[in-house]
Formats: structure tokens, C-alpha cells, sequence
């Protein structure tokens, strides 16, 4: 069995979508999926599987509208083995995530577009954000003692960001960890 990391794009944001972790585990067993753990509630889920990830994907997204009272059905899962998830860290831009005092750095998870169609929404603030494109991710960092001058919420009024998913680095290193447990 593969391990592989599950991003749900779209639940528990701002008090919508709201799906408590230990229901959404047992959705999934149900589901046939054996040791689903979460990680923290904003849609963060290990499991195993023999399965594709595509295959994993279409019947997660099938069964969490059908599971749970959504405010609205643009759920999307993001499915990741361990090895493309360690790429995420190991090909971080140089020095990213190494000063949180500093900088608050996110990773962008692209669900179906390109680094190139997902950059074409930002419009970074010269002083205040960064972002590079990386394999299936935009790596996002502001600096956090201006965070209220990024420009990074603008692109949430984009169609393109229906297809991205957020996990701060500390979420996204924190998830790692777990893997290797």
C-alpha cells in the first residue's frame, strides 16, 4: 500500500463548509480506506491505499457532498503520494521558511492548472511578497510586519483560485513529520 498525502480544498474556511475531523476519518474508512489520521481541521489527511490517486480522488470528492452539509460544492481533494510531497519541501526556493519571525510562507497547491496559469493572478507588492513557481505549487512568502499590505487575498477573487489550495509551512512541514512516523 501507498501512503499519500489528501489536501481538501474548501472545508472548514471562515465558518463554512464545516466538517469536524474525526467524521471526516470516518467517512473515509467507510470509504475503505484503513488508518486515516487528520492533521489539524483545515482538511489535512493521511491514509493508505492500493489505489490510484485519481481514483482516491473521484471517490473522495464524490463522498464528502453526499457525507456533509456544505455551504457549497466546490470541494476539490488533492491527492499526493509521499514522494511528490517530499519534493514540495525539498524544492523550496533557498531560505524559505527559515525565518517565521520574519516572513509568514505559504505553500499554494495547484489542483489542475499550471505554475504558469496560477501566477498569472498574482500581483505581488515590491517589499511585501514574494512568490516562486515550483512543480504543482506557487511558494508564497510576505513579510509579516507589513502582511496587511500583501496582495496575496486578490487573487481569491479570481476563477483560477477555485483551483488552489493553501497550507502554511509550518502545516506543510508538520505533515511531513507525520509521514515518517
Amino acid at each position: 500500500m501507498k501512503i499519500y498525502i489528501i489536501l481538501v480544498r474548501g472545508i472548514n474556511v471562515g465558518g463554512k463548509n464545516k466538517v469536524p475531523m474525526a467524521d471526516l476519518r470516518k467517512c473515509l474508512e467507510e470509504l475503505g480506506f484503513p488508518n486515516v489520521s487528520t492533521y489539524i481541521a483545515s482538511g489535512n489527511v493521511i491514509l493508505k491505499s492500493d489505489k490510484h490517486a485519481d481514483e482516491i480522488k473521484a471517490q473522495i470528492e464524490e463522498a464528502l457532498p453526499k457525507s456533509f452539509k456544505l455551504d457549497n460544492e466546490l470541494i476539490k481533494v488533492l491527492v499526493l503520494t509521499r514522494k511528490q510531497f517530499q519534493a514540495v519541501i525539498d524544492n523550496k526556493p533557498e531560505g524559505f521558511g527559515e525565518q517565521p519571525e520574519k516572513y509568514h510562507s505559504d505553500v499554494i497547491f495547484l489542483m489542475g492548472i499550471t505554475p504558469e496559469e496560477a501566477l498569472s493572478v498574482f500581483v505581488p507588492r515590491e517589499g511585501v511578497d514574494r512568490i516562486w513557481p515550483g512543480d504543482g505549487v506557487i511558494y508564497s512568502q510576505r513579510l509579516s510586519a507589513q502582511r496587511t499590505k500583501s496582495r496575496l487575498n486578490k487573487i481569491m477573487a479570481t476563477p483560477v483560485y477555485k483551483s488552489m489550495t493553501i497550507r502554511n509551512w509550518n502545516t506543510t512541514t508538520a505533515l511531513l513529520k507525520l509521514l515518517e512516523m
